[in-house]
């Protein structure tokens, strides 16, 4: 990105004019005797000539070979050299000398190599403007450039040359801007010289930025796509004759030009296509306009390596100890809107195909999907394609586990905003104390919810979470392995919508349960147990001795299986003794199928979450109610004793009153 300042250093032999060009370039004009060696010059940025490209300060450097120490000291500091030579032998000095020179000290920054002292080349131009558009004897005033080919094809650190008069101020501005171009806009980041080709990183990434700007999804940028972009990345509108010269330009190169006369770059009524839109930028880097593809590319947030700014794509967000985050109804319009574009055959559904275009302009699925069974951590169709609820639910839980990756794949779908906008921090969660406990206090500003589903292997967990996403009870036992995230929407009484995250632990149980920090993000813990398996319920009760610190947290027991025939526990103690001693509900009779057990079932672990005093081990439901009788009394008594005084008041006022008319 363009850098606060740019130190450009100024070398090349005695006499070749080094100081002059400063002094000429500053003061506007040309001053015959000057010092050897002038200080350093900080140029601000509305000297350029194109100060929209311009860093905020230009500090030239002029130096002498005569005291090595000093040059090299500056040669490491700068950022970018200007090498001047004025005739054969200070030229024939550049590639025996200076450049080797550089390449010692292990510089590697662009050299922009500057013929000076060409005064000719001025007079002829204005000779050349002086003289009659209609004359037969048009003067020919190129100068052949010749003697920079070699160079350049030795010496790939040149980015560019140019003849430059200090006399008569000839080209003076242009060099200065090839120097602050060679940071601001690098032409080695995109194009190969030797081979004449767009370089791979940058070929990927216009690619992208063609796609994101494809808005219709058929593989061209018609007027208005181009139009948009123009705007977007120059905020101005392309001129018409401009569009009409691109498009002419195009279709002759794919007639003309071997390498695409079978490539399609631009097809009439339709739009330029993604090839045309790489041929164009290709020939802007080889005319010396890349400034034109940086422009586009920082529009959409590339750094000078060519990958998206870190800063961008996980920008800081505030996020308090006890906080979750959570996507704002702004993140939800946009992935909405994103799901609906690559829904193709519009069938509520993305099948492979739709997913692979929709992540084309990413890095592909994020780590968390893949290691989660996406899409099947979700809501899909029949088809096996995830809907718009699952994919509104899926981006809940990524949000939720870890923001960072939303914010991410926000900017690579083309969010322009910033990413935070998409999301919204919530409050912080509150401790209230009760029968000399500590626990959460209720919720009123969350929508997303996490809870841990625990318990002995083979108790109905993965037949719990296949059933939170819809899908059908199967016989068929698989042993979890790795952890399972189910994720989906439901809605409570009063029409509110949440979304509830189901995390079976798999192998890192143990290893999970004892991470105090890993709790923190856990909102509810679901204690499964068989209720067909007399040895189930003892693995909770050995859990809830060795983790005493999970009692800390809301518990909602689950007897699954409830359709098979009940069985005594083979436990010291029995479930509904412990939740008594706990507390907390009875466990709740579920079974894979009875759906009506399965719903109620959500929704207690949802209300859990949202009020966790009434599911915390440890808080008797007898002392909140001694403690509302308290309240109430308090508020009775106070009414009567107001009551009786008012009255005491009244009377004495009127046995006053009596008196007196005595």
């Amino acid at each position: 990105m363009t850098k606060e300042t740019i130190r450009v250093v100024i070398c090349g032999d005695e006499g070749v004019g080094k100081s002059s060009l400063v002094v000429s370039l500053t003061k506007a004009e040309f001053i015959p005797t000057i010092q050897d060696v002038l200080p350093p010059i900080s140029i601000p940025r509305d000297f350029s000539s194109s100060p929209s490209y311009s860093p905020t300060n230009t500090v030239l450097i002029d130096t002498s070979d005569s005291d090595l120490i000093a040059l090299d000291h500056e040669l490491k500091s700068a950022d970018v050299i200007w090498l001047v030579y004025c005739d054969h032998e200070s030229y024939e000095h550049v590639s025996l000398f200076w450049l080797p020179h550089f390449r010692s000290l292990g510089l590697n920054i662009p050299v922009i190599l500057c013929k000076n002292k060409c005064d000719s080349i001025s007079n002829a131009n204005a000779n050349a403007m002086a003289a009659s558009e209609n004359s037969d004897d048009d003067i020919d005033t190129k100068v052949e450039d010749e003697e920079f080919i070699p160079i350049l094809m030795e010496f790939k650190e040149i980015d560019t040359c140019i003849k430059t008069s200090a006399k008569t101020q000839f080209d003076l501005n242009q060099a200065f801007y090839l120097c602050q171009r060679a940071i601001t806009h690098p032409i080695s980041p995109l194009f190969d010289a030797m081979v004449g080709e767009l370089k791979p990183l940058a070929v990927m990434a216009l690619k992208r930025i063609f796609l994101l700007c494809d808005l219709n999804q058929d593989s061209y940028l018609d007027d208005n796509e181009i139009l948009n972009l123009q705007k977007k990345c120059f905020n101005k509108s392309i001129d018409v004759n401009e569009l009409n010269f691109i498009k002419d330009l195009l279709l002759d190169i794919s007639k003309h030009d071997q390498e695409y006369v079978n490539r399609k770059l631009y097809v009439p009524g339709k739009g330029i296509t993604k090839d045309g839109f790489l041929v164009l930028n290709k020939i802007y880097a080889e005319r010396g306009r890349h400034e034109t593809t940086w422009a586009i590319l920082r529009t959409f947030h590339y750094t000078d390596s060519l990958c998206i700014n870190d800063k961008i794509l996980h920008p800081k967000l505030v996020v308090p100890d006890t906080s979750s985050v959570e996507l704002s109804p702004k993140g939800y319009r946009f992935l909405v809107d994103i799901f609906l574009k690559f829904d193709i055959d519009n069938d509520g559904g993305l099948n492979n195909q739709e997913l692979h275009r929709l992540f084309k302009c990413t890095p592909g699925l994020p780590k968390l999907w893949t290691s989660t069974n996406f899409p099947f951590s979700t809501v899909v169709n029949n088809k096996g394609c995830i809907t718009l609820q699952g994919w509104l639910a899926q981006w809940s839980m990524t949000t939720f586990l870890n923001y960072s990756i939303t914010t991410a794949y926000l900017v690579y779908f083309g969010f322009q905003e910033d990413a935070r906008l998409a999301l919204q921090v919530t409050k912080p969660r509150k401790m209230r104390r009760r029968s000399g406990k500590l626990y959460r206090s209720n919720i009123n500003d969350r929508k997303v919810f996490n809870c841990f589903v625990i318990g002995k292997p083979c108790c109905g967990k993965s037949s719990l979470l296949e059933a939170f996403l819809g899908r059908s009870f199967s016989e068929e036992y698989s042993p979890t392995i790795k952890p399972r995230i189910a994720v989906n929407s439901l809605e409570l009484k009063g029409g509110k919508q949440y979304y509830l995250i189901l995390q079976e632990l798999g192998e890192q149980e143990y290893a999970i349960l004892e991470n105090k920090d890993k709790l923190k993000e856990c909102d509810v813990i679901c204690l499964t147990y068989d209720s067909s398996d007399p040895e189930s319920f003892s693995y909770l009760v050995s859990l809830l001795d060795k983790f005493t610190h999970l009692q800390d947290l809301p518990l909602v027991f689950v007897a699954s299986k409830a359709d098979l025939d009940k069985q005594q526990q083979r436990c010291q103690i029995q479930p509904d003794e412990l939740a008594d001693e706990l507390f907390v509900n009875h466990p709740l009779h579920i079974s894979s199928r009875w759906l009506s057990s399965l719903n109620e079932l959500f929704i207690k672990i949802t209300e859990a979450a949202l009020d966790p005093g009434k599911n915390t081990p440890g808080l008797p439901e007898e002392t909140a109610s001694k403690d509302v009788d308290y309240r109430q009394t308090a508020l009775i008594f106070g009414s009567t004793v107001g009551f009786v005084a008012l009255c005491s008041f009244t009377l004495m006022k009127l046995f006053k009153s009596s008196k007196f008319h005595k």
